[in-house]
């Protein structure tokens, strides 16, 4: 098993420091390496793979190992989902497979932005409205994640590209810096992995539609992201 994948991994996407250049705390940085791995669209057999077309879903992982971003911890380029037609953002679920991850979060009115602490068997959703950057903050350990989320809208990079990154950067000297490109952000909130209530294999849910409806009809499961929306 790879990954703890059960099976062949298809062939990666991949994105190098030439790709994330945009959103880097350094711009300049000229490694060229690869930062991180893409496995998109993942089923363990045919009839899961049914189950997850039927439910408009699809499970993904994502392998990022450690890297210095010219003094910032490796982290994906970060997106927005846009919103259902019913005029909530799509969420999404994500599970630490192995690994310790940062999540950083931000509403899309910039009112508020979230760092989540989560380690192996934790699982963190993605609040409708919020953008979001998954960050490996560790110097020796490969991170590996995976995600279940709607097929019904592609992500969107165009602020994050225009912005330079998220409104703060998580650097490898321990400290966070706002991003000078911003308007005036508030003070970073934390959630620590005690504070999540959610635990994996988020895999075993695919034959529970119930459990996955969230993420096409956010709407109706506003509960779900107590804690994780601003009071």
């Amino acid at each position: 098993m790879k990954y703890g994948w059960e099976g062949e991994l298809p062939e990666p996407g991949t994105r190098t420091v030439r790709d994330m250049r945009t959103v880097l705390a350094d711009p300049g940085c000229r490694k060229d390496d690869i930062l991180y791995y893409m496995y998109r669209d993942l089923a363990r057999s045919e009839e899961d793979r049914h189950l997850l077309a039927a439910q408009r879903l699809r499970y993904d992982m994502t392998v990022i190992p450690p890297f210095d971003l010219c003094g910032e911890f490796v982290k994906t380029k970060g997106h927005y989902h846009p919103a259902d037609p019913r005029g909530t953002g799509y969420p999404e679920l994500y599970e630490v497979i192995d690994g310790d991850a940062q999540f950083l979060l931000q509403s899309r009115n910039l009112e508020d932005v979230v760092l989540v602490d989560a380690k192996a068997g934790d699982c963190v959703i993605i609040p409708p409205g919020y953008g979001h950057v998954s960050i490996n903050p560790s110097t020796d350990r490969t991170l590996v994640m995976a995600n279940i989320v709607s097929t019904a809208f592609e992500s969107e990079y165009g602020d994050y590209e225009t912005l330079h990154g998220a409104a703060y950067y998580v650097l490898t000297n321990g400290s966070t810096v706002r991003n000078p490109y911003y308007p005036d952000v508030p003070e970073i909130r934390t959630i620590h992995e005690k504070q999540l209530a959610c635990t994996g294999p988020i895999y075993s849910l695919i034959d529970k539609p119930a459990a996955l409806a969230f993420l096409n009809e956010p709407e109706k499961y506003r509960d779900i992201f107590t804690g994780l929306l601003k009071d």
